[in-house]
């Protein structure tokens, strides 16, 4: 079993062209990127409203998009892109997934995976920050 982290995209971004793990510039982002790369998983993919799966290395453009806007047919739409993509890249069967992600980004993806968590569920943006603070610390 492989442990696969999955990061939401948030909207402070670079202004520039350049890799996923790099574009996004917020202090939650960068939070989350720093604990999951600490817990030295299988993967850590980023959910982009725009891009769909996104690997850390891949080159993107800056963007104003987010889940939150869309329709819930569009999120649906959306998810089901993004599940193909994962589907290639792990085993829905057997794989861990852990959501560091906002509800829009998860809701449509949980139904068809078998193990994931939610560590950062029902925490507000200053309680996720003092969460990831924690954490990195420990």
């Amino acid at each position: 079993m492989s442990e696969i982290y999955l990061l939401s995209c948030v909207k402070s971004k670079q202004s520039q062209s350049c890799c996923a793990e790099d574009m996004y510039v917020s202090s939650l982002f960068k939070k989350m990127l720093q604990y999951a790369k600490n817990q030295k998983p299988s993967h850590i993919f980023i959910l982009s409203a725009k891009y769909g799966l996104l690997e850390l290395s891949d080159v993107i453009e800056p963007y104003e998009k987010t889940l939150k806007k869309m329709y819930k047919k569009d999120r649906e739409e959306w998810a089901k892109s993004v599940l193909s993509k994962l589907k290639k890249k792990t085993n829905f069967e057997v794989d861990n997934f852990i959501f560091l992600a906002g509800k829009e980004y998860r809701e449509n993806l949980i139904p068809a995976l078998k193990h994931y968590s939610l560590p950062m569920e029902g925490l507000v943006f200053g309680k996720q920050l003092q969460w990831l603070k924690a954490q990195i610390n420990e």
